[in-house]
């Protein structure tokens, strides 16, 4: 049996409907991630996990046990906030020790388990810090410590990486995982980074206006997305209507807009003049320079407009004949090396036919 169970979840404000019945489970000791863009609903459903907020349908079960009319304090659930929401007055172990002395624990174990959730999150010299004299990876560390200081079945975490910078942000994802694997708490973790999504989750919910579009592994929504949205949110990709002509055992043709026709992997159910969309990620290309004979299945020709250079990758932007743009990314062998073709050089794109995918309208 799942430990946390969504059923038919659904929220309304006026005539706005933030959560639209959404349905999930979670595993017990499972890294489970809500990710989408603002406004998804993916906090408003978080409130409702936690018992701030009640749905206007559906349920939420803990442990087979529909948690309707269980007010927030008495379910076995921590909630950490972006903001920390630390007691500015208290010092990090005061903070840590609240929710267990508002729970009446004995003040034995309340100082033991402090002491263990201190030295869970490598802040044991901290102890006597307030909380405007840590960093603010320290200070979130202070608030995963709290959250987990009462053992509860569940954590939910509600954007805790926002307010870090790029650095601290990879530092803590290290931390974050790192922590779930040793206390073993289920983590459900709200996110509008696909980064952090990916690097964190074992599972992942990719949520779009209030319903959930797939929910898989992360590999699987990197390498095998149901939809436009979930090929365009996660990650970068190529994306171009196109039309089945032929669909083979191994293999499919496509004619697809402003490229031509394609060979592409095959795919169960499709049938000649169904309409869709090719996708193909940048990393799947090969960039070809200008006179370089063709090698693989599928290519196309155009003019390198610009590239990002990121250290150990480049990603060419080329503008097709066609006059639409098409992304390639190629590791650079060495860094500061020499780009494969500069600005505004003729160059090709090619790609094998085992390569990209045909998603459905």
């Amino acid at each position: 049996m799942s430990l946390l169970e969504v059923r038919g979840v659904t929220r309304r404000f006026g005539s706005l409907v933030a959560v639209d019945d959404v349905s999930f489970s979670v595993g017990a000791g499972e890294f489970f991630t809500l990710l989408g863009p603002s406004g998804c609903g993916k906090t408003v459903l978080l409130r409702m996990i936690a018992g701030f907020d009640l749905p206007d349908g559906g349920a939420v079960l803990l442990d087979g046990r529909d948690l309707a009319g269980t007010p927030p304090e008495r379910r076995p659930i921590h909630t950490v906030f972006q903001s920390y929401a630390l007691f500015p007055h208290m010092t990090v172990a005061a903070n840590i020790a609240f929710p267990l002395q508002m729970a009446g624990r004995p003040r034995e174990e309340v100082e033991r388990r402090v002491a263990e959730a201190l030295d869970q999150v490598h802040l044991s010299d901290k102890a006597r810090r307030y909380p405007n004299e840590l960093s603010g990876g320290q200070r979130q560390r202070v608030a995963l410590a709290r959250g987990l200081v009462n053992r509860p079945r569940l954590l939910l975490l509600d954007e805790p990486l926002g307010a870090l910078d790029a650095k601290l942000r990879v530092q803590m994802q290290y931390e974050l995982m790192s922590l779930q694997r040793d206390v073993g708490i289920t983590f459900v973790f709200v996110t509008h980074a696909q980064d952090e999504a990916l690097s964190l989750s074992h599972r992942i919910a990719v949520m779009n206006a209030g319903r959930v579009e797939q929910i898989d592994e992360p590999a699987r929504l990197y390498g095998y997305p149901h939809n436009r949205f979930v090929a365009g949110f996660i990650g970068s990709i190529n994306l171009f209507d196109c039309e089945v002509l032929e669909a083979g055992d191994a293999t499919m043709r496509l004619r697809v807009d402003r490229l031509g026709e394609v060979q592409a992997p095959a795919r169960a159910g499709l049938r000649a003049g169904q309409r869709g969309a090719f996708a193909i990620r940048p990393e799947q290309v090969h960039l070809a320079a200008p006179g370089e004979p063709r090698r693989r299945a599928n290519r196309v020709e155009g003019r390198a407009r610009e590239f990002l250079y990121v250290g150990e990758v480049t990603t060419y932007v080329l503008e097709l004949e066609c006059g639409a743009t098409f992304s390639a990314l190629l590791p650079n062998a060495a860094p500061g090396s020499a780009r494969a073709v500069g600005a505004g050089e003729p160059a090709a794109i090619e790609w094998d036919a085992d390569c990209g995918l045909f998603l459905e309208q």
